[in-house]
């Protein structure tokens, strides 16, 4: 009688960073996470915004302390890349849904279609679709939907900074979108085709940009796993990469100590109001969290842990160190 063979345990660490990730085609936001997180051994993980399984692009991953500001990349704008069909309805708005109708696209003009992209730029109402992660009573509406149930949806102000014509080829058009968060691009796609009357549906979509971020500086699975773990833990970039747009704070030692406790601080005279900023501490030079600025006061709002900025002081001395060999 043989022995079963032991599934190998995997070991767990607490790694603090962003990881870009470009998705790839057909597989869910959590699943790629599952993907990532094993690769790089991680105990904590979260992704910023969900991204449909026929989408592909950037999904920028937070680890550790990072998580702490995922909300940040939730609520920046994003851009996407995305092909309508035009002439084709489906039942889900794109190519997963059943086909209702289609329509002759003939006779349609340049001029026509950049007029309806026009129309939808600003600010707008949007009707959330059935087919969304939107929940409804504590349950997703594509749940409902699959159960052939329709649930009465609230409409939703989005805003479209802008839409630019990158390809038309008849049936084919591809737009980039810049856009806040919330926007349903496939909505978007529906709305665009019933302003030219003839329909449309959305056939692809690729998020480009989320924020500051790029799909440029992405990996894919693929690359990820063909790495050594030293290379794929050389991807991560620090938590305070989603906070690059925000005024920086830096603190003094004793202020720093302060500040993690949660207590106020006073700043020097002619600090000017901040709804949101980066805090560091000076000795070392690390993230500390986030706060805003009221009357003079830095008033906490995210705070990192204790462990949590031991952890990016360590990240940060052995970065130093390498750079130094290099040199």
């Amino acid at each position: 009688m043989t022995d079963k063979p032991q599934r190998q345990r995997v070991v767990r660490r607490a790694l603090h960073g962003v990881l870009l990730l470009d998705k790839p085609l057909g597989l869910s936001s959590n699943d790629a996470l599952q993907k990532a997180k094993w690769l790089l051994r991680a105990e904590k993980a979260g992704h910023t915004g969900t991204l449909d399984p026929l989408a592909t692009g950037l999904l920028p991953l937070c680890f550790g302390a990072a998580t702490k500001f995922s909300q940040v990349s939730l609520d920046a704008d994003k851009e996407y890349i995305a092909t309508l069909r035009l002439g084709v309805r489906t039942s889900t708005g794109d190519a997963e849904g059943e086909v209702l109708e289609t329509r002759p696209v003939e006779g349609l003009s340049r001029g026509q279609i950049e007029a309806a992209c026009a129309r939808h730029v600003g600010l707008i109402s949007q009707l959330p679709p059935m087919h969304s992660a939107l929940k409804h009573e504590g349950k997703a509406l594509y749940d409902y939907a699959r159960q052939g149930i329709t649930v009465e949806r609230e409409p939703r102000e989005v805003t479209i900074h802008s839409i630019a014509i990158l390809d038309w080829q008849h049936e084919a058009l591809v737009i980039r979108v810049r856009c806040s968060k919330g926007t349903y691009i496939r909505t978007l796609a529906e709305d665009i085709g019933a302003l030219l009357g003839c329909g449309a549906s959305l056939s692809a979509l690729r998020r480009t940009a989320s924020g500051a971020v790029q799909v440029e500086d992405a990996i894919t699975l693929d690359a990820l796993a063909a790495m050594s773990e030293d290379e794929r833990l050389g991807l991560l970039r620090p938590p305070d990469c989603l906070l690059q747009d925000w005024p920086a704070v830096s603190l003094e030692e004793e202020d720093a100590s302060r500040f993690l406790n949660g207590l106020r601080r006073r700043l020097p005279p002619g600090s000017g109001d901040q709804s949101q900023v980066r805090v560091y501490g000076i000795r070392p030079p690390v993230l500390l969290g986030s706060a805003s600025i009221a009357e003079g006061q830095l008033i906490p709002s995210r705070l990192l842990s204790p462990q949590e900025v031991a952890g990016l002081a360590a990240s940060s001395s052995a970065e130093e160190q390498v750079t130094r060999k290099v040199v």
